[in-house]
């Protein structure tokens, strides 16, 4: 139905004929009640007899006229005036994206300013729940401003008379674009929209937001080259195209694109929806991150040194300073060292926390794990050559991450697997289980070392993926980590617990299973470029000479950085490329605030000064707090009475104190102690007068949980590494024996008796990623799982009415208990949002008596402190 010009659809008016396709026809019309021009889109009369489709359709462009963003097309009004259906649309003055790319490429600049804003219009739409279903560049519109995308959604809600609800539009119907001017097929070759849909559309699978991202890579490909990713002179040869082959990389028809484009786009064109990029927010933040400059770092050292050369005044500005210091490092490792050069990397804006930082082997790239604001925790990149750092997405959840030896992916541990990334862009790839993984190292060999939790052998597997298995054996495997390979691939140093409670350093080999000491006492080590190795000792970061042949240690250590400190697992805060980069962060001394919040989650009062605090417990009575405190090297019990402004040390012993818990009627405090050869529980008196009394004791470590209010039962964990941590019962009357109550091939930790003493709420990560249960003490045998997406930390309310737990995302938790002799659960809720102290969701808080307060763990401003990168470290270290 062609309309005249001056008809009227309501109070619009038609002014002049815009085009034509398959969806209907498209005019210029005057919105004679606000005086504004608008497009009006007429529906062709098979699309809208049947009632059923036409009501859809109405209740669906509704939805779509909520999206309120700056890069979409905003609809206005349907309306229907006799036979004719339309829509009435904002009215766009520039030309498609189809059309701009019949003059070839864009550049790459303009390319990355429209990618991000077209992802970020997909997004806008795809959590309101709606889908293109329809995307191509003849649904794009370039203006001014930026990019519009056009008819969203409406693929979806036009489906043909017949389908089914909620179908797309059949083939033929979406081989024209709804608001082109002309005809996307011709004679002869096959264009339109076949050229971007995916494999699930072609085969007439259900389709989601995925088939959208497929389209979208689609598009990229061809903004980068001036290409089709998948061409064919026939609808069958294009299908075959697009179900089994792959387009030519951008880097061969397009050499100035950024080289991490090509690896994004990839992503977005996995055949299998699953192995695809999942959302357009990734594909945003990528394209962001190329934009920032991090894209620079795969430049060739050719263009790298040419720049050099023509730009040497650039040395006098700072932030030039900083990207030639980016490139120094870049240069071989043979060449003779320059001067050391210094500078500084702040952490980023909104960051809680941060853990280890690690140098590329390149030297080109630094990479960490950090929490936001939100609780979120994923690994953060920081090119040396760019201004900016940009988390890495597909990394959520995530543990310390690791190198590859070519710098090109990152290996980490999330949600009980290890998996490994590129760093260029792409989903992230499960290599293994790794429940209690941690840190690992990735050798030249392809073969990937990490370790787990105290009782767990460092193990190894292969990159590609396969099972696991320990690389250490003997007694070696007690409180091993920080595994770390030598250059040779098959040699590595890995850190080992002593008999006095400290780290020792210790070398291994592939396939062997010997170990041998090196002498050092300190910190978890890293190797040097010329012989060197790294560690550290007293907050000193120390070198010392390295025999890789005898692997060996010679001479005396000397200081290359002051304030790092080390933790009582070894770990500390640094990292050497193979080139000589050094990066370290010097925190000084650990801190946390203890700080009482109310169930909003706003911060009600202070407790005690700032320190180094773990595993906070109140006494019954709420007046009194035992604490594990590190203080001068010293880990030991103390406890913090608010009331009179005091705190006091309990414990006094060589060992390491930790996890005190009370007794029922707060007269007694036990804790448990790592003291050398064996571990164990032991109790004293609360005013602190009086001997301690010995409980338990064994060769691996104990952690006391709670203790019953019928004072007879008090709940630890221990393990082996068969086993891994289980839960034990001691008999508080009469002779103290223990009796197993969860002891499983899984990790069961952080056991909580219930107040009325039946059920013991715990964490477990018997499902592949730690949850919160609860499991029946006395009585008829029960087990409940209470979180499903991720929980630890399980505390009672002292009237056993509520379970609270920390959820994955640091939400939280309240959980209903309903009264009776039955656990009767009843649903989670979110209280707040908490961002807790550094070492992660563990013994980081308590429960007021009355419910009403919570006493947390949170960072002390920890975060400000920056990141120093050292070039050149070695620089005038001498013979040593």
């Amino acid at each position: 139905m062609r309309l005249a010009v001056g008809t009227r659809l309501g109070p619009y008016e038609v002014v002049s004929p815009l085009g034509a396709g398959g969806m209907g026809e498209v005019y210029r019309a005057r919105d004679t009640r606000l005086g504004r021009d608008v497009a009006i889109k007429v529906l062709p009369q098979h699309l809208i007899e049947n009632a059923e489709v036409r009501a859809r359709f109405e209740r669906e462009a509704r939805t779509i006229s909520s999206l309120n963003h700056p890069n979409i097309c905003t609809l206005f009004d349907v309306g229907r005036e006799g036979d004719v259906e339309f829509l009435v649309m904002e009215l766009i003055d520039g030309e498609t994206l189809a059309q701009r790319l019949l003059r070839g490429p864009l550049p790459v600049a303009e390319l990355l300013r429209l990618g991000i804003q077209i992802a970020d219009a997909l997004d806008r739409a795809h959590r309101a729940g709606i889908v293109h279903r329809d995307f191509k560049p003849g649904n794009v519109m370039i203006t001014r401003s930026g990019a519009k995308l056009m008819d969203f959604g409406l693929a979806r809600a036009l489906a043909p008379q017949g389908a089914p609800a909620g179908g797309a539009l059949s083939m033929a119907q979406l081989t024209q674009s709804p608001t082109a001017v002309s005809p996307l097929t011709s004679q002869g070759a096959l264009v339109g929209t076949f050229l971007y849909m995916s494999p699930e559309q072609l085969e007439g699978r259900d389709t989601d937001a995925r088939s959208d991202l497929w389209a979208l890579g689609c598009v990229l490909y061809e903004m980068a080259t001036g290409r089709h990713a998948f061409e064919g002179k026939s609808q069958a040869s294009l299908i075959g195209a697009i179900m089994n082959t792959e387009p030519a990389p951008i880097a061969a028809l397009a050499p100035l694109a950024p080289p991490a484009l090509d690896g994004l786009v990839r992503a977005c064109l996995a055949k299998d929806p699953e192995e695809r990029v999942q959302t357009a927010h990734d594909v945003k933040l990528q394209l962001t991150w190329m934009a920032s400059g991090s894209s620079q770092v795969s430049q060739s050292m050719p263009a790298v040194r040419h720049r050099l050369r023509r730009e040497p005044l650039a040395w006098a500005v700072a932030t030039v300073a900083i990207l030639a210091a980016g490139a120094l490092a870049w240069r071989d490792a043979t060449r003779p060292p320059r001067a050391q050069l210094r500078f500084t990397i702040p952490v980023p804006a909104g960051v809680t926390s941060i853990d280890l930082p690690r140098i590329s082997p390149d030297g080109r790239m630094l990479a960490f794990a950090a929490k936001d604001s939100t609780g979120r925790t994923m690994i953060w990149l920081r090119p040396l050559n760019a201004l900016t750092t940009n988390p890495l997405p597909g990394t959520e959840n995530s543990l310390r991450p690791f190198w590859s030896p070519d710098s090109r992916y990152i290996g980490f541990v999330a949600d009980g697997k290890l998996k490994k990334i590129p760093v260029a862009g792409g989903p992230a790839e499960v290599v293994c289980d790794a429940a209690s993984g941690a840190d690992g190292s990735w050798s030249p060999k392809d073969v990937i070392l990490f370790d787990g939790d105290q009782n767990d052998p460092v193990r190894r597997v292969n990159a590609n993926g396969g099972e696991a298995t320990p690389a250490v054996r003997g007694d070696s495997t007690a409180g091993v980590g920080w595994p770390v390979f030598l250059p040779d691939g098959n040699h590595f140093l890995f850190t080992r617990l002593g008999n006095d409670g400290a780290q020792q350093m210790m070398v291994g080999a592939l396939g062997t299973g010997r170990t041998k000491a090196l002498g050092i006492v300190g910190s978890r080590a890293e190797i040097a470029p010329d012989g060197y190795v790294l560690f550290a000792r007293d907050r000193t970061l120390l070198g010392q000479r390295f025999d890789m042949r005898a692997m060996s240690v010679h001479g005396d250590p000397f200081p290359v950085a002051e304030d790092l400190p080390v933790a009582p697992n070894g770990q500390a805060n640094f990292s050497v490329s193979r080139n000589g980069v050094l990066v370290y962060r010097a925190t000084g001394a650990t801190t946390n605030q203890l700080a009482w919040l109310d169930r909003s989650g706003h911060e009600v009062a202070q407790v005690a000064s700032a320190a180094d605090y773990r595993a906070p417990a109140l006494s019954p009575d709420g007046s009194r707090i035992a604490i594990r405190r590190t203080d001068t090297g010293n880990i030991d019990v103390w406890i913090i009475e608010p009331a009179r402004g005091t705190t006091t040390r309990f414990t006094f012993d060589p060992g390491s104190d930790s996890n005190p818990i009370w007794s029922p009627d707060g007269s007694q405090v036990a804790w448990g102690s790592d003291r050398g050869k064996t571990s164990g529980i032991y109790v004293k008196s609360s005013s602190g007068l009086g001997a301690e009394q010995t409980l338990v004791t064994g060769p691996n470590p104990f952690e006391p949980l709670d203790w019953s209010r019928d004072g007879k039962w008090l709940l630890y964990q221990s393990g082996d590494p068969k086993t891994r941590a289980d839960i034990f019962a001691l008999s508080m009357t009469g002779a103290h024996t223990a009796q197993p109550v969860l002891q499983t091939p899984f990790s069961e930790q952080r056991a909580k008796f219930s107040p009325n003493g039946r059920w013991i709420a715990y964490e477990s990560d018997e499902s592949g990623r730690n949850e919160v249960y609860v499991a029946t003490f006395q009585g008829p045998a029960g087990k409940w799982q209470i979180s499903t997406r991720g929980g630890s930390d399980p505390c009672w309310s002292h009237d056993g009415r509520e379970l609270f737990f920390l959820s994955a995302d640091q939400h939280l938790m309240a959980m209903p208990v309903g009264a009776g002799d039955s656990f009767n659960p009843g649903t989670p809720h979110a209280l707040f949002q908490i961002a807790t102290e550094q070492s992660g969701r563990r013994n980081v808080y308590d429960v007021s008596p009355d419910g009403s307060r919570f006493l947390f763990l949170l960072p002390a401003n920890e975060t400000s402190t920056p990141i120093t990168v050292v070039v050149n470290w070695q620089a005038g270290v001498g013979r040593r």
